[in-house]
């Protein structure tokens, strides 16, 4: 309830009567109670007066009372959710009430002003902020994630054979990680050979493993609620120079970027560090994305490393640095691992080796 009661305190600093979330992170955060509703509902109620409430749908209850220790109100689909709101609550709130404006649809903003008949106050901000500093057991449990992308990493080279395609490798990478007891992977694993690579955000396919082209691995896992994110790209067969050059120069952009990172510097300045490496060498325009980006409990979440964010980094901010180069029809790189801001430097959670590897 330690995190419960910060929301109360910023309520009572807010003057707000009440904090609604409904992301379903943002509640397994504050609670250790998580289920993903789908197109049903679930919100929690933080109240600045009284005991919090956890509504959700009926056949989520029993999970939900062994875990939270205040009220569960459930909904059959048969019933109308904004009136068994209404119901449960009583006595509605009056005053300013918070609400996570990115997590919430239009569906589920036009319910809740069906029964709080008032505006909302963005919550964002602030539960972005609370996510933002991690505990040494948050950290441990990031650690941990990242021990599991290099089991998986490794599964992935293991694989590599030019008769296979990049969802076969992709297939053996997930069953690997199911028989190591990972219930799921923290977003869809890409295996991306040669030209395929070349798209930040590419699709494997039947594409067979080519030769004498390099061939990229992103994937995640997440554990106890923590996810990890990693991309290694690797040699298969003998690249030209052309394509060892740009994959030494996105090494070399991601090293500075590292080196660089330690308390009181700007995620902007950070983004810097390794852009300019990729700039100076006439490849800027095709590292088309930002740095990096946070991750705990969501493997994309607060803060982006990017130009123009001059938030200043502290110690505890856990977040990816992931320099790319992709140009199209020839070749593309990534290299990204995730780590947390120390005292004195940034410390990562995943140890699979950087220098290309041959295969």
């Amino acid at each position: 309830m330690e995190k419960i009661q910060q929301i109360i305190s910023y309520l009572d600093h807010q003057e707000a009567s009440l904090a609604i979330f409904s992301d379903p992170v943002s509640i397994n955060y504050l609670t250790g109670f998580y289920s993903d509703p789908h197109e049903r509902h679930l919100f929690l109620f933080v109240f600045r007066d009284r005991d919090p409430l956890l509504f959700l749908p009926a056949m989520e209850m029993a999970g939900a009372k062994t875990i939270v220790p205040f009220d569960v109100v459930g909904y059959q689909d048969s019933e109308n959710p904004w009136q068994k709101i209404t119901t449960a609550i009583g006595d509605l709130p009056k005053g300013i009430i918070l609400a996570e404006f990115d997590s919430l649809n239009l569906t589920r903003y036009h319910g809740l002003r069906q029964v709080f008949e008032t505006d909302f106050t963005d919550l964002t901000p602030y539960i972005n902020r609370m996510k933002l500093i991690k505990s040494a057991d948050e950290v441990a449990k990031l650690m941990y994630a990242g021990t599991f992308a290099d089991k998986a990493m490794q599964i992935g080279f293991e694989a590599i054979s030019l008769d296979k395609t990049e969802t076969d490798i992709i297939t053996e990478i997930e069953f690997g990680m199911k028989k190591a007891g990972v219930s799921k992977m923290s977003f869809e694993t890409m295996v991306l050979t040669a030209d395929n690579a070349a798209n930040p955000h590419g699709h494997p396919g039947a594409n067979l493993i080519q030769n004498d082209a390099l061939l990229l691995f992103d994937l995640g896992t997440e554990n106890n609620g923590y996810m990890s994110d990693m991309t290694r790209t690797v040699a298969v067969g003998q690249p030209d120079s052309f394509k060892k050059d740009i994959y030494n120069l996105c090494l070399e952009a991601q090293l500075t970027a590292l080196d660089f990172i330690k308390p009181g510097v700007t995620a902007a300045e950070v983004d810097a560090a390794a852009r300019n490496v990729i700039a100076k060498a006439g490849y800027g325009e095709y590292f088309n994305h930002r740095l990096g980006h946070g991750i705990g409990m969501s493997v994309h979440e607060f803060p982006s490393i990017m130009e123009g964010n001059d938030l200043v980094l502290e110690e505890g901010m856990a977040f990816s640095v992931e320099p790319g180069i992709y140009i199209p029809g020839k070749v593309g790189v990534r290299i990204e691992d995730c780590g947390v801001v120390t005292k004195d430097g940034f410390d990562l959670f995943t140890k699979t080796p950087k220098e290309l590897l041959y295969f």
